[in-house]
């Protein structure tokens, strides 16, 4: 099961498949592409696992390993690599929450959102080789942006497992937070992303134009949004005089 809740501007989208640590079964990517498709027009969007254990385990092997001919692998992996890249290019800034160990397929879903916030008790790795195969849903290529070629080919070649801190200093995590306060941290944190220049601020480092940047900052700067707040922050500046 797949959920998605809306607080406030935020969506967040639960993997809600404890017993299963979270794993990614054919059923699970048509609701995840739904739930993705139901977060239309969030500011931030979240996606996490449900429990501690897991983010996501990876695939499903059990229910993945009625595909046994190459067509039917081929087919598989495009499925959930275009919802990995439907995820990648939500309009807003997207927020992957790792509550729990983030493996295989589970650690390709992480890095394609934008940023990946994780317990300090977690663990994450590019672990396919230790089954004989590689990455499938894009997280070799996602991987290899974030920390560099050879980085990428020594990580996921080897199948090496790193923790939460060892992630943040190869730049394959972003933060890490402490156990105890981790749901409050990264609900802030997404809430703090939660607004329309965040989401164009993620266009513009995708890759457009010089014009095309000048021209989505001068659309803000003529919003009344930009002079409720400029009118406060000169207010202040007045009742301070």
């Amino acid at each position: 099961m797949v959920d998605l809740e809306f607080d406030d501007t935020v969506a967040v989208i639960t993997i809600n498949r404890p017993g299963a640590r979270n794993a990614i079964a054919p059923q699970t990517m048509d609701q995840l592409e739904e739930a993705i498709a139901g977060a239309a027009g969030a500011q931030c969007l979240v996606i996490r696992g449900e429990g501690e254990k897991a983010f996501v385990s990876g695939g499903d092997l059990k229910e993945l390993s009625a595909l046994r001919t190459e067509e039917q692998a081929a087919a598989m992996a495009s499925r959930m690599r275009s919802i990995c890249d439907e995820l990648a290019r939500f309009p807003a800034p997207v927020v992957a929450a790792l509550n729990g160990h983030a493996l295989g397929g589970g650690a390709e879903v992480a890095v394609a959102a934008d940023i990946r916030v994780a317990a300090d008790d977690i663990k994450i790795g590019f672990n396919q080789v230790s089954l004989d195969i590689m990455p499938a849903w894009g997280g070799a290529e996602r991987l290899a942006t974030l920390v560099g070629r050879g980085r990428a080919l020594m990580l996921a070649g080897s199948g090496t497992i790193l923790t939460a801190p060892e992630a943040e200093k190869f730049g394959l995590v972003d933060l890490v937070l402490p156990r105890a306060s981790f749901d409050t941290e990264w609900r802030s944190l997404a809430r703090s992303l939660a607004n329309k220049p965040a989401g164009e601020i993620k266009r513009v480092i995708a890759g457009v134009s010089a014009d095309d940047a000048i021209a989505a900052f001068a659309a803000l700067w003529v919003s009344d949004e930009h002079w409720a707040a400029a009118d406060r922050v000169m207010n202040r500046s007045r009742s301070k005089s």
